[in-house]
């Protein structure tokens, strides 16, 4: 049996765990007043579940790409999405604040493998001119998560309760573990369904990627080595810089709309859907638009030429939101957010891609792993400081998250100066 097209339904796979991953993560935040009066747990409880989640997620970005160099993305994902299914089933049995901070801690650890394998996988699976797109269409489970989260997990609530709730879409992870290991039998070269067109079209960007010797290609590259190259720290630089935007909006966008506007939490999830839908759409479109560059242009060009107007677009919202926005106006907060998380979505995918494009197979998972480290590590000093900085005002966090859009298009043009394969140097 041949299947045209696998590459996609591999990916349609990971966009889909991604999915599961944001409902699974969500689902704390939206049933925690429920959840705090049933354990007895009071804000400052949740606050130190949240920073717990985020250094394992911090951790295991890093700790996952050094798994997934080890075993492959097919054994990966199913480490990461067990992992992290079996500690949302465990959330419906805890019992107070160590039982549930641990089962935080390892839902973190379980679902930051989501990343370093998606981008692994799709230098695996796609070619260059085609790993944005496929970045994007991964990317867009995140933002399609954020818009599913809130409704599901309302209803389910509203039916089940928050117990059961936990334990019916951690099973929905597991389930999902079934149609990977029947699709992804094994990697291109070798997978019993893939076309010759398809195989050929995949093969051919690594073939060209090196011409050392088949030990040499399967053996990777240590963490010191990864950060000898410059371009590894153009990566690392940019994420550390871009990631705060993100979960900036994704972390305290309802607590800016009520403390602003007063919105009820009905009015939250009646609108904030509308800025994630821009985040989908920027993952789309940016993936697609580098893509259609490479047509004519260089994989360098194409790259920067995306980034630079995703950070544009980026750069433009946060101003509009600092000058425009007023207490009488929330819709207008609401649409200009969606600009802001649309240029981020639209470059964060080619951001992440650079590194399939500097290094191979089993470097890839490492480098990936530890820049998804580098920007949780930015998140949690930001999650660190909002909390004072929003005591006054949003205004000064708007701000400084607008300067760090060009510092992280700046990282990608000072330190990479072409985004091509590294010239590996040998000992």
């Amino acid at each position: 049996m041949k299947v045209k097209g696998l590459r996609w339904w591999v990916i349609a796979l990971i966009c889909l765990a991604t999915v599961i991953n944001y409902i699974d993560r969500t689902a704390f935040g939206v049933m925690w007043p429920e959840m705090g009066k049933d354990l007895g747990m009071d804000e400052s409880d949740y606050a130190i579940m949240l920073n717990v989640f985020m250094i394992t997620y911090a951790a295991g970005k890093f700790l996952s790409g050094k798994l997934y160099d080890m075993i492959g993305t097919r054994m990966g994902f199913v480490v990461s999405i067990v992992v992290w299914s079996v500690a949302s089933i465990l959330h419906a049995f805890s019992r107070g604040l160590i039982s549930l901070t641990f089962f935080r801690a390892m839902l973190g650890l379980g679902e930051a493998g989501n990343w370093p394998g998606a981008v692994k996988s799709n230098g695996e699976w796609f070619p260059v001119k085609q790993r944005a797109i496929a970045q994007g269409i991964f990317n867009a489970g995140a933002s399609l998560g954020s818009v599913i989260a809130p409704v599901l997990i309302a209803y389910l609530y509203g039916h089940f309760g928050w117990r059961s709730t936990f334990i019916i879409i951690g099973a929905i992870g597991l389930l999902w573990v079934i149609p990977w290991l029947f699709i992804n039998k094994a990697k291109p070269e070798k997978h019993p369904w893939i076309t010759e067109e398809e195989q050929k079209l995949i093969l051919a960007d690594k073939i060209a990627f090196s011409e050392t010797d088949d030990t040499e290609k399967e053996k990777g590259l240590s963490v010191a080595k990864i950060l000898s190259y410059k371009e590894s720290w153009g990566v690392l630089m940019s994420r550390f810089f871009i990631e705060p935007i993100w979960w900036l909006f994704v972390g305290w966008m309802p607590l800016y709309l009520n403390s602003k506007f007063g919105f009820s939490i009905e009015e939250i999830g009646a609108t904030i859907w509308i800025s994630y839908l821009g985040g989908m759409a920027g993952s789309i479109i940016g993936g697609w638009y580098s893509g259609k560059l490479m047509e004519t242009k260089t994989v360098d060009a194409a790259r920067k030429i995306t980034i630079v107007i995703g950070g544009a677009l980026i750069f433009s919202g946060l101003l509009g939101i600092i000058f425009l926005v007023t207490e009488k106006n929330p819709m207008t907060f609401i649409y200009i957010v969606a600009v802001v998380l649309f240029g981020f979505q639209f470059a964060i995918g080619n951001i992440q891609t650079i590194s399939s494009d500097l290094f191979r197979g089993p470097s890839v998972g490492t480098l990936a792993g530890l820049a998804g480290t580098v920007a949780a590590v930015s998140v949690i000093i930001m999650n660190s400081l909002i909390p004072m900085i929003a005591s006054v005002s949003y205004t000064p966090a708007f701000i400084v998250i607008a300067v760090l859009a060009p510092l992280a298009v700046m990282s990608i043009f000072t330190l990479i100066k072409r985004i091509r394969p590294v010239e590996i140097e040998s000992v």
